[in-house]
């Protein structure tokens, strides 16, 4: 099979968001040289590569979130690149970072209450908040637990709730099965692919777990040392010879 061309990443119709040639860098590490992304509306993207290859950077380098960056971030037709984080948020970007990023001394309810502050209508909080315990109800039976007691999944599906409950339109999700039990895991892409068929959140999902993250994706790329060196359909990226060796354990 002839690999899908780095150089020209697929480009759906109906974009949602649009990378081009963007860099970023921690002070003077730099990090990603100029990728481009093209994230399909509706869709799942998986970004793949090994540990150090700038996955995390990337989902950062979007939300302007501790690094610095250059090039162009389109959102839905609106330019992104320097806004700042909580504008990105507000323009429909939902982040749930790696370590999942909650509240530990607050409860699950504060958590995800938390995850209004950037909406710009109040209203309608109450039904999200139903919305979320509909997919996760584990979250209602621990409603006024605090959530440094919540098990790892628990905190996992927190995360993913508080960041729902800001009605993105795209979701960032840094490696959400890291360190969770495999019957865990397989309940949250379960979720995940609710969510995404029922509501139609565009996610872009990064996860060490390629088997797991292309059977969830439609389309994929795979970045090595912070460029994109593959990119292509989940089925395609599947069948690649080298990605099956490399990642897939085939």
């Amino acid at each position: 099979m002839t690999p899908p061309n780095p150089a020209h990443p697929p480009k759906p119709a109906n974009k949602i968001l649009e990378v081009r040639g963007l860099h970023a860098r921690y002070g003077n590490t730099r990090v990603l040289h100029g990728i481009d992304l093209d994230i399909a509306d509706g869709q799942v993207t998986a970004l793949l590569g090994a540990n150090g290859a700038g996955k995390t950077t990337t989902l950062r380098a979007l939300c302007q979130l501790m690094v610095q960056t250059s090039g162009s971030i389109t959102l839905a037709g609106q330019r992104m690149d320097g806004r700042s984080t909580e504008q990105i948020a507000r323009a429909g970007v939902g982040h749930v970072p790696d370590g999942r990023g909650t509240f530990l001394g607050l409860s699950t309810e504060e958590n995800l209450r938390l995850g209004t502050y950037a909406r710009a209508s109040r209203s309608g909080i109450p039904e999200d908040m139903e919305r979320i315990y509909g997919y996760f109800p584990r979250l209602r039976e621990r409603a006024a637990q605090q959530a440094g007691t919540l098990s790892g999944g628990e905190q996992q599906m927190l995360a993913i709730g508080r960041a729902l409950m800001g009605r993105p339109r795209l979701l960032l999700l840094d490696e959400p099965s890291f360190g969770l039990a495999p019957l865990v895991v397989q309940d949250i892409f379960a979720i995940m692919r609710r969510i995404n068929q029922e509501e139609k959140v565009s996610i872009l999902l990064v996860e060490q777990n390629a088997k797991l993250a292309l059977e969830l994706a439609d389309q994929a790329y795979l970045l090595e040392t912070g460029c994109v060196v593959l990119s292509g359909s989940a089925a395609e990226m599947r069948r690649n010879d080298a990605v099956r060796k490399a990642y897939l354990g085939e």
